[in-house]
């Protein structure tokens, strides 16, 4: 292995890639850019469906209460609903989102109410639809209050304090500090976006350099040359490992980025608002996130070495992409299965692959350091980078693979 071979290849193949301005968009310029758009305009769609939603009046469907002038009165009496007669296909008009909602009231609520007895109100809602959703919080608010009232005025009557039927209070309190709330919330999702950013910013280059020489016909001439196979593939590797931290830098600079910008538009838009914003903002550890970025060197070696293997199987660069797109499954679920709730980090996951880096960077950016774990997880990763490596260093000195018929 001679490392000036290997420099010389490495510039040679970073010197091309960067004249090439399909891998500069794919590595550079859409981390950077697609990470702020996507903040911003996730955030503006979102904001503004909330709010349309939470400044429509819901109509809502009354069934019942026909011998209960009280209540039907003062629910209409509601600026915040808007009440209609029940039809005979009120289910199916919630269903289709013509209602909101339906609640149902006994006849002889007012009676009920009058001679102590419990009354049942029921209410009818699209689950997990938004404003439906909001029509039932509505109506669960009025009919609390309708009821606190209720009781407030028995009291009265009875020369009672309203502190007779609740003896005490419940309050509870979060003890864990500002980093651990914030990486127990979002931590994540921050290995997640990395891994992702990782394992896409390697792709092109990776086929390029494999399957994109032999459909160009160029990887013979490189052959030819007076440079080991061994450090031929090793400056490939170390091109695509460039563009690989390449993309996953970029994308963290533009977080960064849209976080600052978006602190800047808070305050621009009032210090009661930024101040409401900042308290719903999550905390991070600073030093947990540059671990993590640390944490993610040998997956990027990994994920380098793993494509160029699957990609020199390939004739041309379409049937690259053919057989390098399914991974990106492989890729994602196990990064997904750390957002899951009760997964936590013990030994064994420390041993697999992607899930613990996820597990592992949930517990860093919350300010928590487990050494041995991330011992374990950065020997392990380490050792499967090493492995990937060597097979593509093997694959390149099989003449079969390379010169697949």
């Amino acid at each position: 292995m001679n490392w000036r071979n290997i420099f010389t290849v490495y510039l040679k193949e970073l010197r091309d890639t960067v004249r090439d301005r399909r891998t500069l968009l794919s590595t550079l310029v859409l981390p950077t850019v697609l990470m702020p758009c996507l903040v911003f305009s996730a955030g503006t769609v979102a904001s503004r469906i909330i709010h349309k939603a939470s400044a429509e009046i819901p109509t809502v469907a009354l069934i019942g209460a026909k011998a209960s002038p009280a209540v039907r009165t003062a629910l209409e009496a509601n600026p915040r609903l808007r009440l209609v007669a029940a039809t005979d296909d009120w289910r199916t008009r919630i269903a289709d989102k013509k209602l909101r909602a339906a609640v149902e009231i006994p006849d002889d609520f007012d009676a009920a109410l009058e001679r102590g007895t419990p009354a049942l109100v029921k209410f009818y809602n699209y689950e997990s639809e938004l404003r439906s959703g909001l029509a039932v919080s509505e109506l669960r608010r009025f009919f609390t209050d309708y009821r606190d009232k209720l009781v407030a005025a028995r009291l009265r009557e009875r020369g009672l304090s309203p502190a007779f039927v609740r003896p005490f209070e419940l309050r509870s309190q979060n003890v864990a500090p500002p980093e651990k709330v914030g990486g127990n919330s979002i931590g994540g999702l921050i290995p997640y976006l990395f891994i992702i950013f990782c394992f896409v910013g390697a792709i092109y280059p990776a086929i390029d350099l494999t399957a994109g020489e032999k459909e160009r016909g160029t990887l013979e001439t490189i052959l030819c040359s007076p440079v080991g196979r061994t450090d031929l593939v090793l400056g490939k590797f170390l091109m695509v490992l460039t563009a690989s931290l390449a993309t996953v830098l970029c994308s963290l600079a533009s977080m960064g980025i849209s976080l600052l910008l978006g602190g800047s538009l808070l305050l621009k838009n009032g210090a009661a608002v930024a101040g409401a914003m900042a308290g719903a903002m999550p905390t991070l550890d600073p030093l947990g996130v540059l671990a993590v970025v640390a944490m993610v060197l040998p997956f990027a070696m990994l994920f380098s070495a793993l494509l160029m293997t699957i990609a020199l199987f390939a004739k041309s660069i379409k049937e690259a992409q053919t057989y390098v797109t399914p991974l990106v499954v492989l890729v994602i679920l196990p990064a997904m299965m750390a957002l899951l709730p009760g997964v936590e980090l013990n030994t064994k996951l420390a041993l697999v692959p992607i899930l613990n880096l996820s597990l592992v960077s949930k517990e860093l950016v919350s300010g928590v350091w487990h050494w041995p774990h991330l011992a374990l997880i950065f020997g392990s990763s380490c050792l499967y980078a090493a492995a990937a490596l060597a097979l593509c260093v093997r694959m390149f000195n099989r003449e079969d693979v390379l010169f697949r018929a």
